[in-house]
């Protein structure tokens, strides 16, 4: 048999098996956090950019939205401006919060921009204080200063970037409701802010790990599906904790403000996204209702 004819027809078979979720998602709204090792590696960043272009190529209303940690950090240190924690959370003072606003609103939300743009997408380059879009008042008494919890979300500014063929690329600073200042907020919970709002039928969290495990040391004991009522008896017998409990937070609000599904998925796999959303077997693990 001829190779090459051979390959062709795999290469078929794998896009055939791909035609009833592309079906399926068409004209539908994903939401996707995009952070962590994604952000950082050149080669999956380029996948991440490619992942999300044949996303709207496919007709999927696709929102990508971004932290950078990483590059704050980075930028602190430059500018030799220490952190100070309260309670393990970073205090955000003003000069702090100029940074973020310069970081996230500025250079990494344009070059992200750029990416897509220069993939052959088209995209819009947005931050919460557009068009107030993310509203915010500070937690608690103010002791984490520029920190921010979203009250609300407006998604007039959205629906009309999304309704024009572009997709919205959104950084995670908050209108301070009620005060005007930036709001520093969590970029997760940002996204499961949006999915609701927007009544999307997927939140995606892009992360540094394979998705929720049973056994934190055994890469392999992976659980690729759970019920949101399950979620909470993992949480109860602390099968999830740490670092997991604030990201299956984000996914429960999401859940339980109708959006149909939430995935956890590890970003630092070259296309994860594509192979969670046409695939058979999927990526990561999968909550729903």
């Amino acid at each position: 048999m001829d190779k090459t004819a051979n390959g062709g027809d795999n290469l078929a078979k794998v896009l055939i098996r791909a035609l009833p979720y592309i079906q399926h998602y068409w004209g539908k709204t994903i939401v996707v956090k995009y952070g962590g090792n994604a952000m950082v590696n050149e080669d999956i960043k380029a996948a991440v950019i490619q992942d999300v272009v044949l996303m709207a190529c496919v007709g999927i209303r696709t929102v990508l939205v971004h932290g950078g940690g990483p590059e704050i950090d980075s930028m602190l240190k430059r500018t030799s401006i220490e952190s100070h924690f309260v309670d393990g959370l970073r205090y955000t003072d003003s000069d702090t919060m100029e940074i973020v606003q310069m970081v996230l609103c500025g250079k990494l939300n344009k070059d992200i921009t750029g990416l897509i743009q220069q993939a052959g997408g088209k995209a819009v380059g947005l931050c919460g204080i557009d068009g107030a879009m993310l509203k915010a008042r500070r937690i608690g008494d103010g002791r984490l200063g520029q920190v921010g919890e979203i009250n609300e979300v407006d998604t007039s500014l959205l629906n009309s970037v999304l309704n024009s063929g572009f997709i919205p690329v959104v950084s995670s600073v908050a209108f301070g409701n009620g005060e005007g200042q930036s709001l520093n907020v969590n970029a997760d919970t940002a996204a499961a802010k949006i999915a609701v709002a927007l009544s999307a039928e997927k939140l995606v969290l892009m992360t540094d790990v394979k998705g929720i495990l049973r056994d934190t040391q055994d890469p392999g004991s992976l659980i690729q599906a759970l019920t949101r009522a399950e979620l909470d008896g993992l949480k109860n017998d602390g099968t999830i904790s740490q670092g997991m409990i604030p990201k299956v937070d984000c996914c429960s609000l999401a859940l339980d403000g109708g959006v149909q599904r939430a995935h956890i998925i590890d970003g630092r796999l070259p296309h994860a996204l594509l192979i969670e959303l046409f695939t058979d077997e999927g990526i990561g693990t999968m909550l729903t209702i």
